[in-house]
């Protein structure tokens, strides 16, 4: 049946947890596709006052969105902007970050080791013959790009990924996003969409792909890819006279800064796979109707994924592999201090997005 399956993996991955100012629960299934090509990131402590929510949709392959979840957060908190309180800035370096890490010797071997067994064997029987000059054991940003092997000129991965990711700290919630996958924030049951999708017929899209020499065809660039901004596709990015936020295809995220209050109940962050056959409004009710009656969190994201899944490929919605985390917010929500140490009252919504 081409990328379906003849009967879907109904399997699920799930996965709960809390501390003193959250509550979450995760769910991922492969369902009719022939692979599993999501990922997903959860760190109630990424430090001692931030968590760290993050999907990831892959296409053509599954080792750029695997390469995010493992790698994106320690990016994040390893940034000189994250040691400043710019988490905005942080995570938008570190969107970037992931393409640049993802070229070389270095970039190549990770993708392999995160590959299926054949490229992972690959990998293994060929680092026995050179020596990575490279330490595994130290990640620090020069040993990506200086270390040497036979894969030096390596210019990255053709597949690969949107990225989705939210950051908490107290009442500050920063969300950066590239690609269809999408984070909605549940305000008093009003469904807020603090992403937006990136395809590829929105006017500052198609004025970017145009002007980068790309074109779009049937709704997809250059007739392929049915959205505009991703980590990876290197394909796409290969103009040494543009910058990375001018390419065909950018890892441009837009970053979205809240600030959260008490009538927030909770977030949502899943792939596209969801939202295809659901509305974040739909989400959000289904959610409210069944978050007081399941057991965990994670209960009511399998729900929704079981909701979503078709009952065969015919009709194309509901075939996609399904990845959703719910982030409750425990009352109250945790006071924003200023450098004075006085607390700051909660605000409306608040957008600031890098283009």
């Amino acid at each position: 049946m081409g990328v379906y399956l003849s009967t879907p993996k109904t399997e699920k991955l799930s996965e709960d947890g809390e501390n003193d100012k959250l509550k979450f629960g995760l769910s991922s299934m492969q369902g009719w596709r022939a692979t599993m090509e999501d990922a997903h990131s959860a760190l109630l402590d990424l430090d001692n006052d931030t968590s760290f929510f993050g999907v990831f949709d892959g296409h053509g392959g599954k080792v750029v969105a695997k390469f995010c979840a493992k790698y994106l957060h320690r990016e994040v908190l390893n940034s000189e902007a994250y040691a400043a309180g710019d988490l905005g800035a942080a995570v938008h370096r570190a969107f970037f970050r992931m393409d640049e890490m993802m070229r070389g010797q270095r970039g190549w071997r990770e993708l392999q080791a995160l590959g299926d067994k054949i490229n992972q064997f690959t990998g293994i029987i060929e680092g026995l013959i050179w020596s990575p000059k490279g330490s595994d054991s130290n990640d620090r940003h020069d040993d990506w790009s200086f270390e040497e092997g036979p894969h030096s000129d390596f210019t990255g991965p053709n597949c690969g990924s949107t990225a989705c990711v939210a950051l908490i700290r107290n009442r500050q919630l920063v969300v950066a996003n590239a690609g269809d996958s999408r984070c909605v924030l549940s305000r008093n049951g009003q469904a807020y969409n603090l992403s937006r999708d990136h395809k590829p017929e929105l006017e500052a899209e198609r004025e970017r792909i145009q002007s980068a020499g790309g074109y779009i065809q049937m709704g997809r660039v250059n007739g392929t890819l049915n959205l505009s901004r991703a980590i990876g596709d290197m394909e796409f990015k290969q103009n040494k006279f543009l910058s990375p936020d001018k390419q065909i295809l950018t890892a441009n995220p837009d970053i979205n800064i809240v600030e959260l209050c008490d009538d927030d109940d909770f977030l949502v962050l899943a792939c596209d796979g969801i939202w295809d056959c659901m509305s974040s409004q739909q989400v959000v009710d289904f959610i409210r109707e069944h978050i007081n009656t399941e057991e965990s969190l994670s209960a009511v994201c399998e729900r929704v994924l079981d909701r979503c899944l078709a009952p065969s490929t015919m009709g194309g919605e509901g075939c996609d592999n399904m990845t959703m985390i719910l982030v409750q917010f425990k009352k109250p929500i945790t006071p924003t201090q200023d450098s004075s140490g006085e607390e700051q009252p909660a605000g409306e919504t608040e957008r600031s997005e890098t283009q």
